[in-house]
C-alpha cells in the first residue's frame, strides 16, 4: 500500500470513529506511520482535502461490497437484508462498521464545508443508486424505487448510528428484519 492510500485509510477510520473535528492531522500521521511531509505532499489543501478523499474511499468501499451482494441475490428484499446483516456482522467483529457512517461526517460538516457536504451527498447517491437499480430490476416503478432507495439508505445509516450508540449490532438486525415489510409491494 502506498503512503497516500495509507493516510486515506487511516483518516477514514478515525473520521468514522471520532468524527471530523475530533480527528487531528498529527493523530492521522502517527497512526498511519507516515512523515509530516507526506501529508502536505499528497494533500496540499490540508485536512478538508484529505476528508474528501476519505469519503470517496468510504463510498467506493461500501459501493463495491453492496454491488457484490446485490448481484448475488436475485430478490431485492433478500439482497438488502443481506447488506444490512453484513454490516451487523462486521460491527460485531470490529465494534464499528467499516466504511460507515458517512452520516457522521455529513452532520458535522455540511453547514461548514461545501466540499465535504458534496462528497457525502455523492456517497449517499451512489449507494442509493445501487438500491434503485435492484428495486427497478425487481419490477418497482422508477419514482417509487428512487424514493425507497433514499429510505433504505437512511435506515441503514440511522441503524449504524444507533448500533454505535448501543455498542451492539441489534439495531442493524432489527432494521434488516423490517425490510420485507418495508419493501412489500402493494
Amino acid at each position: 500500500m502506498n503512503t497516500r492510500d495509507k493516510i486515506i485509510q487511516t483518516a477514514s477510520s478515525l473520521f468514522q470513529l471520532q468524527g471530523y473535528h475530533a480527528t487531528g492531522l498529527t493523530q492521522i500521521l502517527e497512526q498511519s506511520a507516515t512523515p509530516k511531509g507526506s501529508m502536505y505532499y499528497h494533500f496540499p489543501q490540508g485536512k478538508e482535502q484529505l476528508a474528501v478523499e476519505a469519503i470517496k474511499y468510504m463510498k467506493e468501499f461500501v459501493q463495491e461490497k453492496n454491488e457484490e451482494i446485490l448481484e448475488n441475490y436475485e430478490d431485492a428484499v433478500e439482497a438488502i437484508q443481506r447488506i444490512i446483516l453484513d454490516v451487523a456482522d462486521h460491527f460485531e467483529k470490529d465494534d464499528h462498521a467499516p466504511g460507515f457512517p458517512v452520516g457522521l461526517l455529513a452532520a458535522e460538516t455540511a453547514s461548514t464545508s461545501e466540499l465535504l457536504q458534496q462528497a457525502c451527498q455523492q456517497a449517499f447517491e451512489a449507494w442509493e443508486g445501487g438500491y434503485y437499480k435492484k428495486l427497478t430490476a425487481n419490477g418497482w416503478d422508477e419514482a417509487r424505487a428512487q424514493d425507497m432507495a433514499i429510505v433504505i439508505n437512511s435506515l441503514i445509516e440511522g441503524s449504524i448510528l444507533r448500533a454505535l450508540a448501543n455498542k451492539c449490532s441489534k439495531p442493524l438486525r432489527i432494521a434488516a428484519a423490517q425490510i420485507p415489510q418495508l419493501l412489500k409491494q402493494t
